[in-house]
């Protein structure tokens, strides 16, 4: 429990700080915190640190708990003696692994503020929360299905936080008139895993092709299929038009290119590649998975198909290329859309709501 003169202390569990969207988050809630009342640290199984500039930069403290670039038994090792030695007022676990060891782990050494997060449309099963959600005081998911899902395994609805992504809007503007794109840019700024499913949007680009011969498929990103994922693009028949590029700290640069940004996914939270293109002003052609659905608007922010239509995605986007009309509406739509009800400032207001309740909580025991 946080003593009264001091802020709390909010441990941030990650694997690592790569380039991602749940860092990103991470690093933008963190950095945004009220000081005077949170005291945020990032603590990491994985030594990854892509975002650690950025972290750094926003005085956030960093701890490494291994030198090697995958979780393993020396990362456990250590965060069971750091949570021990070092115990945070709130544990914050973020992704799987941290999910599952941080709650365990953190329940044995004492720890009773735990948020448990689910972020990602295959994260109730990845992080096994039919037996582990009990471990977590509270609850917090980016998405309405993902919390409709732990209330159906019988977490109380009063435990269950659905907090939507946040988006620097300011941050992520739209480009100045001379720097909108002259090509037809099809945009992928996503990890390359299963959940992603970049296989459909490869084939759905050859549907586009046939009716925009122009267009060119740019997708960016770094993850465990990256290898599968460039074989399938030189192996597709438009192989000449789809291009593949690591990620990057700034997105923008991409973003500006953009004409239309893509995301075939199966499983899905709330995206922040798409809050960020809408951000920007580009319409969006993705699947209607997760939460995607309650940020995508058919017709009037971009359009939605069915998951693994390769057909139905590869026609949205040649549609929206076709009409520039089209185009420009749904941007500043999207763009409207962010502003109203996905900026940063309301996310991380959220948030720092459900933290006090959790430590007024254990406090209170």
């Amino acid at each position: 429990m946080a003593e009264a003169s001091r802020p709390a202390r909010v441990v941030m569990l990650l694997q690592d700080l790569a380039f991602g969207g749940t860092q990103r988050q991470a690093l933008e809630l963190g950095a945004r915190l009220d000081r005077a009342r949170f005291a945020p640290e990032f603590w990491m199984l994985a030594d990854v640190r892509d975002f650690a500039p950025h972290a750094e930069a926003a005085g956030i403290p960093l701890a490494w708990l291994s030198p090697y670039p995958r979780v393993g038994a020396l990362s456990l090792a250590a965060l069971w003696k750091k949570l021990a030695s070092d115990r945070p007022d709130l544990l914050v676990p973020l992704t799987a692994v941290p999910n599952i060891w941080g709650r365990v782990f953190g329940r044995l050494r004492g720890v009773t503020a735990i948020v448990g997060t689910c972020r990602g449309g295959g994260a109730i099963g990845r992080q096994h929360e039919r037996l582990l959600k009990g471990l977590a005081a509270h609850h917090i998911v980016n998405a309405a299905p993902l919390g409709e899902a732990l209330v159906r395994m019988g977490r109380p609805e009063s435990a269950v936080t659905c907090i939507a992504n946040g988006v620097d809007t300011a941050h992520f503007a739209p480009p100045p008139e001379a720097l909108r794109p002259v090509r037809e840019v099809v945009l992928c700024p996503a990890r390359f895993c299963e959940d992603k499913d970049h296989e459909t949007l490869i084939q759905a680009f050859a549907y586009t092709v046939a009716k925009r011969p122009r267009a060119e498929l740019w997708l960016v990103g770094d993850g465990p299929l990256r290898t599968r994922v460039r074989t399938l693009a030189a192996r597709s028949p438009v192989r000449g038009l789809i291009r593949t590029y690591p990620a990057a700290p700034d997105p923008r640069p991409f973003f500006q290119q953009a004409s239309v940004v893509a995301l075939s996914s199966v499983r899905e939270g709330l995206p922040n590649v798409l809050l960020e293109a809408m951000s920007m002003g580009i319409p969006v052609a993705a699947t209607a998975v997760g939460g995607i659905p309650d940020l995508v608007e058919p017709g009037r922010t971009g359009l939605l198909c069915p998951p693994g239509n390769a057909q139905a995605l590869g026609e949205n986007i040649a549609k929206l290329l076709a009409d520039a009309a089209l185009r420009r509406a749904c941007g500043e739509a999207a763009r409207e859309r962010v502003l109203t009800h996905f900026s940063m400032e309301r996310m991380v207001r959220r948030h720092e709501d459900v933290f006090e309740k959790v430590l007024s909580d254990a406090a209170g025991r």
